[in-house]
């Protein structure tokens, strides 16, 4: 991915013990949070555990503990990978749209989320944060915010304009109110309303497309 500035740098997850070194420790990583993501919709987050991730993924339970302390911080790892590869797809569609304007831009920054709640595993309840629940001990990341300030970064480098608190403000606001708009959209219909995804595309466009035509 393009480095992307005056914004947080992708890198490895901070709920990482060790980060891996070697390419084995690093499929083996990817390995654990594949097994995580597969079993998180089978059986939800309560019922998830570092033993069933262990077999799945057909590594010794104390690799998995190599890497993380808990199940928070494994899918918290999860979370922070979703995002990376999240930012990846939006870059490297900018990258091939030919005419890249406002409207395409945000067109291009919803459909990328809507596919991954649609195909990546786990997506459905391990977006880009631990589940609401569990964050709420204090001390948590805010994943929206996250998500906004990489998103905020992309769309400055792309559009060629400056990641300046106007535009990180109003890109904020878009990305919380399309988390809670395609939420319902997917309460809705499983695959994702239609209808209210068209909507959620008309109010960004309108909400944010001034911003950064500007």
């Amino acid at each position: 991915m393009d480095p992307v500035p005056q914004t947080r740098p992708p890198g490895p997850p901070t709920a990482l013990r060790r980060t891996p070194v070697q390419q084995r420790s690093a499929e083996r990583l990817a390995r654990i949070l594949d097994a995580c993501a597969g079993l998180l919709d089978e059986t939800g987050y309560e019922q998830l555990s570092t033993r069933a991730v262990a077999v799945r993924a057909g590594v010794p339970i104390g690799s998995v503990y190599r890497f993380f302390g808990n199940k928070r911080a494994m899918v918290a790892a999860l979370a922070h990978r979703n995002l990376d590869r999240y930012a990846e797809l939006i870059s490297a569609r900018f990258e091939r749209t030919p005419v890249l304007d406002a409207h395409s831009a945000i067109d291009g920054v919803l459909d990328e989320f809507i596919a991954m709640k649609r195909t990546v595993p786990g997506f459905a309840l391990v977006d880009f944060g631990v589940p609401a629940a569990e964050e709420a001990g204090g001390g948590a990341e805010d994943p929206n915010g996250l998500v906004a300030e990489r998103i905020c970064g992309l769309l400055a480098t792309h559009l060629g304009r400056p990641a300046d608190e106007t535009l990180r403000r109003k890109v904020l606001v878009g990305v919380e109110t399309a988390d809670t708009l395609v939420r319902l959209a997917f309460r809705a219909d499983p695959g994702g309303d239609p209808a209210l995804i068209d909507e959620t595309r008309q109010l960004l466009h309108a909400y944010l497309a001034p911003s950064l035509s500007a």
